[in-house]
């Protein structure tokens, strides 16, 4: 199988080509510009690296979110559009996921940590059994540091959040933290592409028409829009 996978969750967007379940092209940027302004040609170079063309895509995934809102929808919106155009399948993987995954194997819990802004993360927790990750508990979105102190075992974090709150991190878990490599904060296309492949093979795959942002929290929009009800 053949898969087209994209990640726009975070400043990092990253396209990657799977064939047979090997990353045959990946091409990541890192960027505060907008994702839509490279996300196209990223794809036709992934294409051309893996030496296939759009029409030999047997399915296509993208990271559904947590992440940041403008990149969410793009990398979405992008995806939902190749698949359409295709007549193809298409899946939603979880960022937070993509990230945990990139680390394994790994014999202890592994704690994600992304950016959400305000002084907050979005966060999950998971731990490897028997091969597959497993997620413990919801993803969140809160201070940092009610999810540091809730950990009282060796934990490896990841997550681009991880540099922005290194001190407290630090100061609050101590002996039990255990670092992720610097270029793993970023998700990876590759690890979404692996992540869907079981799905997509066993015809599990989202309808187009139903994959959407997962963004854990309402955006700015939201709450403005809200808040005046709130105070009748």
């Amino acid at each position: 199988m053949n898969v087209l996978a994209l990640d726009t969750s975070t400043r990092s967007c990253s396209v990657a080509v799977a064939i047979d379940g090997r990353a045959a092209s990946e091409v990541s940027t890192v960027s505060n510009r907008t994702h839509s302004l490279h996300l196209m040609g990223m794809v036709r170079d992934a294409l051309a690296l893996a030496e296939v063309g759009l029409k030999e895509i047997d399915g296509f995934a993208v990271t559904i979110g947590p992440g940041s809102f403008t990149g969410l929808r793009i990398g979405i919106s992008t995806a939902k559009g190749l698949a359409f155009a295709a007549g193809k399948p298409c899946v939603g993987v979880s960022s937070l996921e993509a990230l945990a995954s990139a680390c394994l194997p790994w014999p202890e819990r592994i704690c994600v940590l992304m950016d959400a802004r305000k002084g907050e993360v979005y966060t999950a927790v998971y731990q490897e059994s028997d091969g597959r990750l497993e997620r413990i508990g919801g993803e969140r979105v809160l201070a940092p540091e009610a999810i540091l102190r809730t950990i009282a075992s060796p934990h490896l974090f990841v997550g681009e959040a991880v540099p922005l709150y290194e001190k407290q991190i630090r100061a609050i878990v101590g002996q039990n933290v255990r670092w992720a490599p610097r270029d793993r904060h970023f998700p990876k296309a590759s690890t979404v592409a692996w992540l869907a492949l079981d799905r997509l093979a066993g015809a599990t795959a989202d309808g187009v028409d139903l994959l959407a942002p997962r963004y854990i929290r309402q955006s700015d929009a939201e709450l403005s829009i809200r808040a005046p009800e709130t105070a009748r």
